[in-house]
């Protein structure tokens, strides 16, 4: 198969970095900002619709992204490390935090660290925190993915589909020069976390989720659609056994928030105080 068969395809974009003079717009970083703020308003709206602080989700999204950033940053670093360490590489450019590199698993951990420091000082259960962000996380990821079709990256096998995506030759694999279209995996990831965060959003109105539960289906959602996704995808990763290092993050994961989802099923929990009523829109 070459260019010129191809009839039908998603077209990418020329670039993903635009120059404002000297500061270069990254898509990547404009859609993990965008993706952000749009958690939190989803976030700070199911917060107050169930009893809490107007404003709070705000200010801890304070502690929490930055402890996202940096979770993301360390989880990427540790599992390639061969981009940093050894001969030829600096170590400083594990640092460089602006070309790129940020693996999801460690930014959800390290976005929860944050958050739970937050919820001590503020004196809030994390579960409700939790709870009231599941749905918007899974928006915000949505979001993030829109950086990595700028980016021409993460996708997946080629494919002759109509729907499949066209990628300039400098971004394909080795071993896949030939191939013109591929499989558009950041679309797929996209429309799964969309539909997952309405349907905690929906289950969530028939039947109240509390006590993290409502986390937990956004974990479960989340790592279940990430391993059929993963088992698309032809970059480079490392492997245990026959399975992507992702492939068993998702496992493990579904299977501790499974556990955790029906175990707690039956289990009374504390809601966040009546400080202030909201607007039951999004809250279930």
């Amino acid at each position: 198969m070459n260019d010129l068969s191809i009839a039908t395809f998603i077209p990418s974009p020329s670039q993903g970095v635009w120059h404002l003079g000297p500061l270069p717009l990254r898509a990547y970083a404009l859609g993990i900002i965008v993706g952000a703020l749009v958690a939190i308003w989803i976030g700070e709206r199911r917060f107050t619709a169930r009893g809490g602080r107007p404003g709070l989700i705000g200010d801890m999204a304070i502690w929490a992204v930055p402890f996202g950033i940096v979770g993301a940053r360390i989880y990427h670093v540790a599992t390639d490390p061969e981009l940093y360490f050894g001969k030829g590489k600096h170590v400083i450019d594990a640092l460089e935090i602006w070309k790129g590199g940020l693996g999801i698993w460690g930014a959800i951990a390290g976005g929860a660290v944050g958050a739970y420091i937050a919820c001590r000082r503020y004196g809030v259960t994390f579960s409700s925190v939790a709870d009231a962000l599941a749905p918007g996380l899974l928006v915000a990821q949505a979001i993030g993915r829109i950086g990595n079709y700028f980016n021409q990256e993460l996708f997946g096998k080629p494919t002759t589909k109509p729907w499949g995506l066209k990628i300039d030759l400098a971004h394909r694999p080795e071993g896949y020069s030939q191939f013109a279209t591929f499989q558009p995996t950041f679309l797929y990831e996209l429309l799964w976390n969309l539909a997952a965060a309405a349907l905690i959003i929906l289950i969530d109105r028939r039947v109240k989720l509390t006590g993290g539960r409502a986390f937990a289906l956004y974990v479960m959602f989340y790592t279940a659609g990430r391993a059929w996704i993963e088992r698309l995808r032809i970059d480079f990763a490392h492997h245990i056994g026959p399975l992507r290092l992702n492939d068993w993050t998702a496992l493990i994961l579904f299977t501790l928030a499974t556990t955790y989802f029906f175990r707690t099923r039956n289990r009374a929990v504390d809601e966040p105080a009546p400080e202030a009523k909201g607007s039951d829109e999004l809250a279930g």
